[in-house]
């Protein structure tokens, strides 16, 4: 062996997060740990395991077949729930290099943020909020698919950032790397939902208001360079923010989309199809119980049980399964 090789095992890289990260960063060595305390790995960090064990999750392989946008396109380039959590993933280790943050926690957070996303994107979501007492989650939803219905035993710094990257939780994320999910989902799903709306024909160019484009530039890669900048320039130490002339650019993207391609008229259909599936799945299985996996059959009301299920399905076999038993 050569003399000067060096094994980077797993105190070498705590202590080198110590050298080369912001104070502000949270450091692996100094992680709050897991619910379950287990024996500390050898080279890898307790994040790098994290992001490890959910890459290698079955929750997480099935986001290739669920939707972001478009419901079970017939296209290969639309994007689905597998490639936005790269697009995310990507984003947020730039930002968090960037400033200096712990990119492997950024990247945990980030690869898990959306496993509990239901089939039909945000129609199934709706839908399943509508027929549970106390409403759904999907981000709540992927710290039950990551905890019980497929138990990683994740450090408490991931599990929180998943389940308060989005917007709607007032209480921000403990550790600042959950806050990089925050806005990295929000920049990737405004930037790749656009062009999936111009490759889908909803959408032209042209119908862009010019200040968007004007601010950010042409649709792509352009806008995820000038809305991640925005971050650079609106975070000051540990505090993770936006420049307010981006944000308010990103706000009005925002609510552009919704009016034109989320909420389009021209959508009402699919999602009243969707809508129609995921409701007569969930009363299929509720009334059903013995046909749930058993990893579904948890110690609590039949319908909590059926509507995870119908949660972790991907739009082709909750489509499957619907004609099956319809």
């Amino acid at each position: 062996m050569n003399d000067s090789f060096i094994l980077r095992d797993r105190k070498w890289r705590e202590q080198n997060e110590r050298v080369t990260l912001s104070s502000y960063a949270t450091f692996s060595g100094d992680s709050l740990g897991r619910n379950q305390e287990e024996p500390q790995d050898t080279f890898r960090t307790c994040f790098e395991r994290d992001r490890d064990r959910i890459i290698h999750s079955k929750t997480f392989r099935r986001l290739k077949h669920k939707t972001q946008v478009f419901i079970n396109p017939d296209g290969d380039h639309f994007i689905t729930r597998m490639t936005h959590t790269l697009n995310v993933t990507q984003i947020g280790r730039s930002i968090a290099k960037t400033l200096g943050f712990n990119p492997d926690l950024t990247e945990a957070i980030c690869l898990g943020h959306d496993v509990g996303h239901s089939p039909f994107g945000h129609t199934g979501e709706d839908v399943l909020n509508e027929m549970l007492d106390g409403g759904w989650s999907h981000s709540e939803n992927s710290v039950k698919m990551l905890s019980i219905i497929e138990p990683l035993n994740l450090t408490k710094e991931t599990i929180d950032g998943i389940k308060k990257h989005p917007w709607r939780y007032e209480e921000p994320p403990f550790a600042p790397e959950g806050m990089i999910c925050r806005f990295s989902d929000r920049i990737a799903y405004l930037s790749h939902d656009v062009e999936d709306a111009i490759r889908a024909g909803v959408l032209t160019e042209k119908d862009i208001p010019r200040k968007i484009i004007s601010s950010l530039g042409p649709p792509g890669k352009a806008w995820i360079n000038s809305l991640i900048s925005g971050v650079f320039k609106g975070s000051n130490g540990g505090d993770l923010g936006m420049d307010q002339e981006i944000l308010d650019i990103m706000n009005e993207l925002r609510e552009f989309m919704f009016e034109n391609v989320y909420l389009r008229k021209e959508s009402m259909q699919q999602r009243s199809d969707a809508k129609k599936i995921v409701e007569v799945l969930v009363e299929y299985f509720k009334n059903n119980p013995d046909k749930l996996p058993s990893s579904y059959s948890q110690e609590q009301s039949e319908i909590q049980n059926s509507v995870d299920y119908v949660a972790g399905m991907t739009d082709r076999f909750a489509i499957s399964t619907y004609n099956s038993i319809h």
